[in-house]
């Protein structure tokens, strides 16, 4: 009889533990999922930020550029798709398309030297990256978190935990690299290059 409550007695502190290190292993798993959605929070700040800059800089750019009305329209479908877009899976491949059609338009706007005394875009560009520089870093840090909370439920016993309270693989995060997402520095100083003037021609030696 005594063996037997004994046996019982090592049983329930052996499922107590057990039950305990399965409840702080999961609260560890919603801890780090949590920081996921804190950190893309801050992702979702910034590039509505972004995307809040654009219509001005794009209508700016259309007063000496009327005719790429093909980056307009790029740049015009994907801030819509980026507004729309419910989820970060989402977000992120409708921002990937506004990068490229961004660059388009900075890099166009090279060819109108005219900008570079309107304020409006300097001030507009500055803004943006501004704005450009925030996005890097919080991309950034969400992509740590992201890592950290896949290396966390992947791993034994975690997985098992992970499997029995929902906790999934989290596949939305940035894959361009570091330097996939500068803007474009516009050049604005076309007329700083010194001319060049040939050199005179030294004078043919007089024969006698």
């Amino acid at each position: 009889m005594k063996i037997a409550l004994v046996v019982l007695v090592i049983l329930i502190l052996i499922a107590v533990m057990l039950g305990a290190s399965f409840i702080g292993r999961r609260n560890q798993m919603a801890v780090a999922r949590e920081a996921v959605n804190e950190q893309w929070g801050q992702v979702d700040v910034d590039l509505q930020r972004r995307a809040d800059l654009i219509p001005n800089l794009v209508e700016t750019v259309k007063g000496y550029a009327t005719q790429e009305q093909i980056v307009f329209g790029d740049i015009a479908k994907a801030r819509s798709a980026l507004i729309g877009a419910r989820t970060p899976s989402d977000k992120i491949a409708a921002n990937g398309a506004l990068d490229s059609a961004l660059s388009r338009l900075l890099v166009i706007s090279e060819r109108y030297p005219e900008l570079k005394s309107n304020q409006n875009f300097l001030r507009l560009q500055d803004e943006l990256a501004g704005t450009e520089n925030r996005i890097a870093i919080e991309r950034r840090r969400y992509n740590e978190a992201v890592q950290s909370y896949n290396n966390l439920i992947v791993t034994f016993p975690n997985s098992l935990v992970a499997s029995m309270s929902g906790f999934t693989h989290n596949d939305a995060y940035f894959k361009t690299e570091e330097g996939a997402r500068e803007v474009p520095k516009v050049n604005f100083n076309f007329n700083n290059a010194p001319a060049t003037t040939p050199a005179p021609a030294s004078p043919a030696p007089a024969h006698p």
